[in-house]
């Protein structure tokens, strides 16, 4: 354990690395504190959850036409209430509204663009598996003083932040403004995030290991199959597949290898969400020397034409992204 004296609380870092930049303005700071806050709220409840009447479904459906966990639609208004008065946002938008999500013309608007999945892996929720929330911030593009939904239409390449946070055997929050990746872990003693993984890079070499869920193997396309065949059989890869895209990930992040979540036979366009899960999570990657991709190019150059837009995703070590390009490639190609 570090002694108290070197102990570097979220907040600190924020103002050291902001004092790297003579013309800022303190609002970015301010941002991610407020995202840090709610982080911490919805933490707190993710951790007692089995202990109150909080698991479970409401009995409504959210966009996607998925049953809500009850947990979704807290963490979902946590965030947005802790957003909504601050004047540094536009605009919001996230994976549990249809639209959106404008600031209420009672509070002062701002020049950043939010954009958030409340609780990625929330079916998982009543099986006590690690979950997380995603963000992903960009500048506000269009004329006016309130943002619109080009605001939020922009491909990840234009992301000024991203970043997640694991509720898991410890609360752990991941993010990056472009300029590498650094990890804080909750201390539920203090109640404050600690610097805990700075400088985070994805090993080189990877670990053999792979994580895509097999369950829809007959539905993918002979390149997908030959590809996770040889992964299995010729390159003596483990498999590794927890369920929930930011655990997933963040294992990733942390001992290399590939996640995957191709297109199928019944998601032609893939499964995951462009905006809220995978080019936040991709630029978190890309920053930690890993790679992005689609199956045919970069994730990041990707420019979403509708807020709900999915998308196939492989994320991980760069040599192995670029093998599964090379596979499904040669399918196209037969």
């Amino acid at each position: 354990m570090l002694p108290e004296s070197h102990v570097v609380t979220i907040s600190r870092f924020l103002v050291d690395q902001e004092r790297s930049h003579p013309d800022a303005t303190g609002n970015f700071t301010d941002l991610l504190t407020d995202i840090a806050l709610a982080a911490k709220i919805i933490g707190r409840e993710v951790n007692k959850a089995g202990l109150v009447d909080i698991l479970g479904r409401v009995g409504a459906e959210n966009v996607h036409g998925e049953e809500q966990q009850k947990l979704d639609v807290f963490a979902n208004e946590v965030i947005y209430k802790a957003m909504d008065h601050t004047g540094l946002l536009a605009c919001m938008a996230s994976e549990e509204s249809e639209g959106f999500m404008a600031i209420p013309d009672k509070f002062p608007a701002g020049d950043y663009v939010l954009l958030f999945d409340p609780l990625d892996g929330s079916s998982n929720i009543d099986v006590n598996v690690s979950i997380g929330t995603i963000f992903s911030i960009h500048d506000k593009i269009s004329e006016g003083e309130r943002g619109t939904l080009e605001d939020c239409l922009q491909a990840g390449s234009q992301q000024v932040a991203a970043g997640y946070i694991l509720y898991g055997s410890s609360t752990m929050l991941v993010y990056t403004t472009g300029a590498g990746v650094h990890g804080f872990t909750l201390d539920p003693s203090i109640g404050e995030f600690i610097l805990s993984h700075p400088d985070m890079r994805i090993p080189d070499p990877p670990v053999k290991v792979y994580s895509v869920n097999e369950a829809y193997y007959d539905r993918w396309s002979r390149g997908q199959k030959n590809l996770v065949n040889h992964l299995k059989t010729e390159a003596g890869f483990g498999s590794r597949y927890i369920g929930s895209m930011v655990a997933d990930v963040h294992r990733t992040l942390l001992t290399g290898g590939l996640f995957m979540y191709p297109s199928d036979a019944l998601n032609p366009r893939g499964k995951l969400r462009l905006l809220y899960e995978a080019a936040p999570l991709g630029m978190i990657l890309e920053q930690a020397g890993g790679r992005a991709s689609h199956g045919s190019g970069p994730l990041l150059d990707v420019v979403p034409e509708e807020l709900h837009q999915r998308t196939p995703v492989y994320i991980g070590s760069a040599e192995l992204v670029d093998m599964a390009e090379g596979y499904l490639r040669s399918d196209s190609e037969i």
